[in-house]
């Protein structure tokens, strides 16, 4: 059984809000099925860490999610910044069971024991703006990601982020200690498109290593991290 990830679908089957209008999201829909479906195997788990569905509630998302649903494989979603359907988990887990979405599972405060490691994370928020009101949102998520490792057990514990926790010469100091505090090796970020990806930390700092999965940084690809070992980044 394997684990994949990507981030930043961006999917639009309940409203409208076409990417393809973008460079380089041409047909993007189905070349992600195409690749899923060729990679993932039922038994497989996918992590799709943020920027899932253009809806604005979450009843308005329910096309999205009955074709995530259709594709193999459980998915474990994680909060983006244009996930703006995004709820309490209790009310989120309840839409899912109704739907009779059960490989949807929602990662919010909490882990998942997949294969062994843990899978934890959070949105996470923009640290390079001084305004108050970020520096609150950042210090709720700097929370949310600790609960969630807090909740983990002994193990390798993979954290998937929405927003980069790194850039070039700058880092979330916040994140980036919780990290090292709770011994993560492998630390996954999305949110970066087009020319931005150019800036995105990948590879090993200082013991960590970072990997890119926006859906457009990856060819629309889900990228293997497990497949009976962990892989490198």
């Amino acid at each position: 059984m394997a684990i994949f990830v990507i981030a930043d679908l961006h999917l639009s089957l309940g409203c409208e809000k076409p990417m393809d209008i973008f460079a380089g999201w041409e047909n993007y829909q189905q070349r992600l099925e195409t690749n899923w479906r060729n990679l993932v195997q039922p038994q497989d788990t996918v992590v799709i860490a943020g920027d899932i569905s253009w809806s604005m509630r979450l009843e308005e998302c329910k096309a999205d999610f009955a074709f995530l649903h259709s594709l193999p494989g459980k998915k474990i979603l994680l909060k983006g910044n244009h996930d703006y359907w995004w709820s309490t988990k209790a009310k989120m887990d309840k839409f899912l069971q109704q739907e009779g979405f059960d490989t949807l599972q929602i990662l919010h405060n909490n882990s998942f024991f997949v294969e062994g490691m843990w899978i934890c994370g959070s949105r996470s928020w923009m640290f390079d703006l001084q305004e108050e009101a970020d520096e609150k949102v950042m210090a709720r998520e700097l929370g949310r990601l600790a609960a969630s490792l807090s909740s983990a057990g002994e193990g390798e514990k993979l954290v998937f982020l929405h927003y980069p926790p790194v850039y070039p010469g700058a880092s979330s100091q916040g994140v980036v200690e919780l990290l090292h505090q709770f011994e993560v090796k492998k630390c996954f970020y999305g949110h970066l498109h087009g020319a931005a990806t150019r800036f995105a930390v990948q590879g090993e700092r200082d013991g960590i290593q970072y990997k890119l999965v926006s859906a457009d940084a990856l060819e629309f690809c889900p990228y293997k991290i497990y497949s009976g070992t962990v892989l490198e980044i």
